[in-house]
């Protein structure tokens, strides 16, 4: 099977083997499509990680999709690597990519840390934009969604992202914060309303909102705080 790829591809199962997944050439298609597939090689830590990237996505409702030849450049990363994709813009659709590289820093010398980065290609998020229609994002931000306690979490990444599909701008922290540090940095962003979900506002099912303007607090069923935030918005 060796034989049967080019001299580029040859030359990569020496040096980077997981470059062979990458290559373009038709003729070397059918060969690719019959290698072992990443995802089916884990380690235990490995694929519980990679479980929970993919769980914490759909936790928030990001269309994702896998991709066993998805390959980055730099020999650096670790786990997870992604690209996303835009519409309307043919084959070329790859309009940023990344991934984790928690060796790095220690690689050059440093602490181990751990990282993750990515790069945007600025001409093509360019037109992937015009394409769609959309300008710029307005500044600051409707609601800041101030969290505290695990139980917390997933109802603020749910209500983070049933704010987000009602047209409002939210700002979700991806780590606790305490009460006063989360209302400051709520107001640093230029927030309108800090919605505040503890263990108890999840317990009794009554949401907390601050509107950081006068520092006035009001408490709401989910359906009756979508309505609220809906109809100041709409000035009615």
């Amino acid at each position: 099977m060796k034989d049967q790829l080019g001299a580029d591809s040859q030359r990569r199962m020496e040096t980077n083997p997981l470059r062979v997944l990458d290559s373009k050439l038709e003729h070397e298609q059918a060969i690719i499509a019959t290698l072992p597939r990443i995802a089916d090689h884990l380690c235990p830590d490995c694929a519980a990680h990679y479980a929970a990237v993919k769980r914490q996505l759909e936790m928030r409702g990001v269309f994702f999709k896998e991709n066993w030849r998805l390959v980055r450049g730099l020999d650096y990363y670790m786990r997870t690597t992604f690209e996303i994709t835009a519409k309307g813009l043919g084959s070329q659709n790859a309009v940023c990519g990344g991934g984790r590289y928690d060796g790095l820093v220690e690689l050059l010398g440093g602490p181990p840390t751990k990282g993750i980065g990515f790069a945007i290609g600025e001409d093509r998020l360019i037109l992937s934009l015009q394409e769609s229609g959309k300008g710029a994002a307005p500044q600051g931000r409707d609601i800041y969604v101030a969290w505290m306690g695990e139980r917390a979490y997933a109802t603020a990444v749910r209500a983070a992202k049933d704010l987000r599909n009602s047209g409002f701008s939210v700002e979700l922290p991806p780590t606790e914060l305490k009460f006063g540090k989360a209302l400051e940095r709520a107001d640093k962003l230029g927030s309108r309303y800090a919605l505040i979900l503890g263990d108890n506002e999840v317990s009794e099912g009554s949401w907390t909102l601050k509107t950081l303007v006068d520092g006035t607090q009001q408490k709401f069923t989910e359906p009756e705080l979508l309505e609220f935030l809906k109809q100041r918005k709409s000035g009615s």
